[in-house]
């Protein structure tokens, strides 16, 4: 693998619903975050005040901008706050595979001459529906 040079063809896929009409203009894949510092300073520190990391990691929100079809408004209102596998595949056929579940479709304001759009939020749960923690794979 190497690094990304262009984004085009970034997709996603949901495994509830594979066939979702929806077209990405825009991705932003999940990131992380460790979710700060632990304060471990005590009475017996003399000069600074000490941290550490938490043991615990966050995969943040995705989200994407996308072109759509108004017959996914069923697909999509079958899939908010479901929770599903989740399938970004990058512009060079690498993926990144989560568990999460939509949590917001947020069409824009249409305008006359530019093609209509939504925004899609994604929150990843970090578990399947079996409840066991699984964090996200890389293919």
């Amino acid at each position: 693998m190497a690094r990304l040079d262009d984004g085009h063809g970034t997709r996603l896929s949901f495994s509830a619903y594979p066939n979702v009409k929806l077209w990405e203009k825009e991705v932003t894949p999940p990131g992380m975050d460790g979710g700060g510092a632990n304060d471990t300073t005590t009475m017996h520190n003399e000069t600074w005040r000490t941290r550490a990391p938490k043991k615990l990691k966050t995969l943040a929100d995705a989200s994407g901008t996308f072109a759509y079809d108004p017959d996914c408004y069923d697909d999509l209102t079958a899939m908010i706050n479901v929770n599903q596998q989740i399938t970004i595949t990058f512009s060079d056929a690498s993926t990144i595979t989560f568990w999460g579940w939509i949590d917001q479709f947020t069409p824009q304001r249409i305008t006359e001459g530019t093609q209509p759009t939504a925004e899609v939020t994604i929150i990843p749960s970090n578990q399947n529906n079996s409840g066991q923690e699984v964090g996200p794979t890389r293919g």
